[in-house]
């Protein structure tokens, strides 16, 4: 039963020191993470426009007749700031996407044709956001008397690049502040362990951490006259 005890108290030793190392590893790689993202964003020089608040874009959205076309609103305002960091670069990719919509009238790139469509092309051959897929009904570029590009759809293509990358870049922020929490968690489970295991050991008259115990030398009975 000694022996027994004694394997709990170096098993609980073993598993705290491991849960100590994985959660410092879980945190400086976490915070390493973090300053990535933040460091690649500011050597981008991006800077939110001046319409980039809530209350603008929102503005616009409405001039624009698009506000039904919209189905998440930026409640961040980043107009005339640096994008930094993750939280900035994902509300700059919300307004974006907001802008894209307005360029193509509230239309995605799965509804808009690939090509520019000739006048006089039938309906039934006319995406719903303008455009068509058929070569025969496009318009032709004059030099290079190929079918000429939707360029609605070529600014969403764009936006849409631009926004994924931002998002991304959201995605890994938040991705390294978990790893942070996940690893102040091992490191308090892991001391927790370690107390439990190393004060179990102290009360233990048979330890197999006799190194923690203090001696304590009896005093001698004194002889009484």
């Amino acid at each position: 039963m000694r022996d027994m005890r004694k394997y709990f108290e170096l098993g609980g030793i073993v598993a705290a020191v491991v849960l100590i190392v994985f959660g410092a590893v879980a945190v400086t790689m976490g915070i390493n993470g973090r300053h990535t993202v933040n460091k690649s964003l500011k050597s981008e020089y991006i800077v939110g426009s001046s319409d980039m608040t809530p209350s603008a874009i929102r503005a616009e959205a409405q001039k624009a007749g698009i506000v039904s076309s919209i189905t998440e609103w930026p409640t961040k305002s980043v107009a005339d700031q640096k994008i930094d960091t993750g939280a900035k670069a994902r509300a700059m990719a919300q307004y974006m996407h907001i802008h894209a919509l307005e360029a193509t009238q509230g239309f995605t790139y799965a509804q808009m044709g690939i090509y520019t469509a000739k006048p006089g092309t039938p309906k039934a051959e006319l995406m719903p956001g303008g455009g068509t897929d058929n070569s025969a009904y496009a318009a032709v570029d004059p030099n290079t008397k190929q079918p000429l590009q939707n360029g609605a759809r070529q600014v969403w293509v764009t936006e849409t690049a631009l926004t994924t990358a931002l998002n991304t870049s959201y995605m890994a922020d938040q991705i390294g502040l978990f790893g942070i929490v996940v690893g102040i968690a091992l490191l308090l489970t892991g001391f927790g362990f370690a107390i439990l295991a190393i004060g179990g050991a102290l009360r233990n008259p048979a330890t197999a951490l006799t190194f923690l115990r203090r001696s304590n030398p009896k005093t001698p009975a004194v002889p009484v006259a």
